[in-house]
């Protein structure tokens, strides 16, 4: 009888009660490795028969599928304990070695599809939720260990480091082997044991994050190490910092309740009063003296700009400008202004001269070696107009 056109390969046949059972895509994919047995020989090897077969062999035979479906599946059947895997993940990898969980005295030598279409050796899946045989369950060895491509699956899947996952072995060794029961997925357990273990161990690293719910509000409370950098990166004065403290533990008994988040609630507060202190000095209307290391702000240099003055000039008189006024010992509210004032007066003082200049070099005779200056030396260096 000739193929239809519309079914030009072997049709897939599997089972339904082990599709039910452990998944309608795992039922077809272990049909197929199950059918392998038949075609390849298998290498006996601690106890099981294990088969090797090409990536592209699978791929070909079930082409609705990619590789990273491939390894999913695989991964799957190697969960619910039905085949064993010594390779690295499909993904990655161009072949897969395995294996059927069964130990090699009952292994069947080739494993065609029966008159259910299920793989002769396995359980009949109505009768154990589980696919394998419950004769093939062993204890565990004392030089069990996982296989790498478990170690990957949890690096990939879990962002489980490799050596935290090998750290949990020996505990997991001495535990089963004193209960002494058996298994024929050892590997599942192993995969849950370490996420449950690596779950403990990022939750303790959190808690350890966490600001004790007890901590007592009293007048020794100071803030955190990781508060203190925090607000010192902030550009904020360390001793600003310890005089505001008093007042934040005051505000805070006096209400009764201290919060959970005590050093968030510093930050906030410091940030707070910070502010609102610099912004006070920076716009002051109270008079005070100047400071040694006073600078006049960006303002200040954006006007002179604006008025054509040369900002390395401005800056030439600062040094003057701040001696005068630390010997006078007086107080003003703004000296942004009287430093304008400072510059401005300067400014002018030295284009009259510069244009008194030019104007004598157009004069001749005894007119140019004649007076230059409307006023003495003393007089400017007795000028302190600008300051008024």
């Amino acid at each position: 009888m000739p193929h239809s056109s519309l079914i030009p390969e072997p049709p897939l046949v599997f089972s339904p009660g082990l599709a039910a059972t452990i998944g309608l895509e795992e039922a077809i994919l272990l049909q197929q490795l199950a059918t392998l047995f038949a075609h390849r020989q298998a290498q006996p090897h601690g106890g099981y028969r294990w088969l090797r077969v090409e990536r592209d062999v699978l791929l070909q035979q079930m082409p609705f599928w990619g590789p990273a479906d491939l390894y999913r599946i695989c991964r799957s059947l190697v969960d619910k304990g039905v085949i064993l895997v010594e390779s690295p993940p499909l993904h990655s990898h161009p072949e897969l070695l395995f294996a059927m969980n069964e130990q090699h005295s009952h292994a069947p030598t080739a494993a065609p599809a029966g008159a259910s279409g299920q793989p002769m050796g396995m359980a009949n899946p109505s009768d154990e939720p589980a696919a394998p045989a419950p004769r093939s369950a062993a204890q565990l060895p004392a030089s069990w260990g996982p296989s790498e491509d478990l170690l990957q699956l949890l690096a990939l899947n879990h962002n489980i480091p490799r050596q935290f996952a090998l750290d949990q072995l020996e505990d997991f060794i001495f535990y089963w082997r004193e209960r002494g029961e058996p298994s024929h997925a050892w590997e599942n357990k192993f995969r849950q044991h370490v996420i449950s273990c690596w779950r403990r161990e990022q939750q303790h690293r959190a808690e350890a994050f966490r600001v004790d719910q007890q901590v007592p509000l009293d007048n020794h409370w100071q803030p955190s190490r990781d508060a203190l950098e925090i607000m010192l990166r902030g550009g904020i004065d360390p001793d600003f910092i310890r005089e505001a403290t008093p007042e934040f533990i005051l505000y805070w008994r006096e209400r009764g309740d201290a919060p959970k988040e005590l050093n968030s609630k510093f930050i906030q507060h410091i940030r707070i009063q910070w502010a609102k202190y610099t912004s006070s000095m920076r716009h002051s209307t109270e008079p005070r003296r100047i400071t040694e290391d006073w600078q006049p702000d960006d303002d200040v240099f954006d006007i002179l700009r604006l008025s054509h003055i040369d900002e390395d000039f401005a800056r030439g008189l600062l040094p003057e400008f701040i001696v005068y006024w630390r010997d006078s010992n007086q107080a003003h509210t703004s000296w942004n202004s009287k430093f304008l004032q400072h510059v401005k007066f300067h400014w002018a003082k030295q284009h009259r001269i510069d244009q008194a200049g030019h104007s004598h070099d157009g004069q001749q005779g005894s007119s140019r070696t004649g007076r230059t200056r409307d006023r003495s030396l003393a007089d400017d260096l007795n000028d302190t107009s600008w300051a008024d």
